[in-house]
């Protein structure tokens, strides 16, 4: 189960793929994952049910940084992605984000993030 780190309106999220090889088991920080909004806020941009695409933003499981050092969060949280283009279907990004995102690619969601850890 994820947390949505965006405004699209989805609140909780539930991991039905891993996106990236066949039996990948686990995701990590920048990783894509498909997912199933498991709760919504009425009248938003993605319903309840709906299948989305997922960039990993925030993840318990830490992850080794080249000087050494770890990094890990207090829990799971990912932003709704365009399957295609990989831009982020919303305009704001809430909490803390690592700062892997910017070498794999999303800088978009880099620079509306509040803070880069």
């Amino acid at each position: 189960m994820l947390k949505s780190a965006d405004n699209t309106g989805a609140k909780k999220l539930q991991v039905i793929r891993v996106l990236g090889g066949y039996k990948k088991g686990s995701a990590g920080i920048g990783e894509l994952v498909t997912a199933v909004v498991k709760e919504a806020v009425p009248h938003s941009a993605v319903k309840k049910s709906d299948i989305v695409t997922v960039v990993l933003v925030r993840c318990c499981k830490e992850t080794r940084r080249k000087d050494g050092t770890y990094i890990r969060f207090d829990e799971n949280a990912g932003v709704i992605v365009d399957k295609k283009s990989k831009e982020p279907k919303g305009t704001r990004i809430f909490g803390p984000i690592a700062r892997e995102l910017r070498a794999l690619g999303y800088s978009k969601i880099v620079s509306l993030a509040p803070e880069v850890l």
